[in-house]
């Protein structure tokens, strides 16, 4: 399986067709560190540095792929930002489209925010995704997929488009798509509990979980009570506490100051009571929010614990400085994730070589 991979960013889309040794023929980032990162672990990989279009331009992608993946940037549809339908690096799903119908491989793989599947705002834009890929030749499914679900220690839902070539015929594409269906379902696993990842590495500062965040855990004067204590907001910042016998929220790509999910090492080392329920409990009771600085046992996520909870390799090597390597993780597709899909997207591409066959027999 030969692919294309645009928006490459630290490159967890590549790592999952890795896995099912897929040949990356070439790629395109516009982020200098993610480019350095991108080329630390494939360095045998053409990269285009620079804009999509400007690949497209240039010949870049005259390539034969059987595939073409990426995650076009996603802010202009995220809740977490202003949602501007002018926003211009929106625009770039259809950059990622005009690539697909220049190369026109046998299938595509198109990643972005759940809000772009979900919300009416963007009904517009997802009617046209739909209508440009089948114009281009191609039958198309929108997944929504929680990547939880792939055993990843994250709750991170994304939408993904998934297209295979019509060119046989639209019957032959559709088989494809009901192959890709049936394997990603079987490629469902459970992730470990985040306990297991900090115990792993660690206590933040050691040798093996040296790179920290610096940010520190300070109580809210006016916390936003839930029921769970892992809801809500008891502390400063975005960054809420994790329950370390479950998953993570969804790591932004903002991580890195009060924004980085926090975890109670004594709980997690020395099998101490959670101080996160303990406070809940007190407020919930009606006692007055602290003030200052949270004990010294909460802390936010390392860099090695995001790497690890979004399921890169461990000998992944990152490059840029601390905040750089925060957002590159906070952006990229979980890696577990990426392998679920291109194992179902060589599927799909089996049944659609089948498919083709069949019919050329006839």
């Amino acid at each position: 399986m030969r692919i294309i991979s645009t928006y490459t960013g630290a490159g967890g889309l590549d790592i999952g067709f890795h896995h099912v040794k897929a040949e990356v023929l070439n790629a395109c980032e516009l982020d200098k560190h993610a480019c350095d990162t991108y080329t630390a672990n494939f360095p045998n990989v053409p990269l285009f540095r620079g804009k999509v279009i400007d690949a497209l331009d240039s010949g870049f992608f005259s390539v034969d792929a059987d595939v073409l993946v990426g995650g076009p940037p996603c802010q202009g549809f995220s809740v977490a930002g202003k949602m501007d339908p002018a926003d211009p690096r929106s625009l770039e799903i259809f950059t990622f489209l005009k690539v697909l119908q220049k190369t026109k491989p046998q299938a595509f793989v198109m990643e972005n925010v759940k809000a772009l599947a979900t919300l009416s705002k963007w009904e517009f834009i997802r009617e046209r995704i739909l209508a440009q890929a089948s114009k281009a030749g191609y039958e198309v499914e929108m997944h929504i997929l929680n990547s939880e679900h792939y055993g990843v220690p994250q709750r991170r839902e994304r939408v993904f488009f998934i297209g295979f070539s019509t060119r046989n015929g639209k019957s032959s594409a559709q088989a494809a798509l009901a192959a890709f269906n049936r394997k990603l379902i079987l490629q469902r696993a459970t992730p470990k509990p985040i306990k297991s990842i900090v115990r792993n590495l660690g206590p933040a500062g050691s040798q093996g979980n040296s790179r920290v965040c610096n940010a520190k855990v300070n109580f809210t004067p006016r916390p936003i009570m839930r029921r769970s204590p892992y809801a809500g907001m008891l502390f400063n910042g975005a960054g809420r506490p994790v329950n370390p016998d479950g998953v993570c929220p969804t790591l932004p790509a903002s991580m890195g100051g009060n924004k980085t999910p926090i975890v109670d090492e004594g709980q997690i080392f020395e099998g101490e009571d959670s101080f996160v329920e303990s406070y809940h409990s007190d407020l919930m009771s009606g006692e007055a929010p602290r003030s200052g600085q949270a004990p010294s046992c909460l802390r936010r996520l390392t860099i090695d614990e995001c790497i690890a909870v979004q399921t890169f390799p461990a000998d992944y090597e990152f490059c840029g400085s601390t905040s750089s390597i925060f957002k590159q993780i906070g952006n990229a597709v979980a890696a577990k994730m990426a392998k679920a899909v291109a194992v179902s997207i060589k599927d799909g591409l089996a049944t659609l070589s089948s498919e083709q066959k069949t019919a050329a027999r006839n």
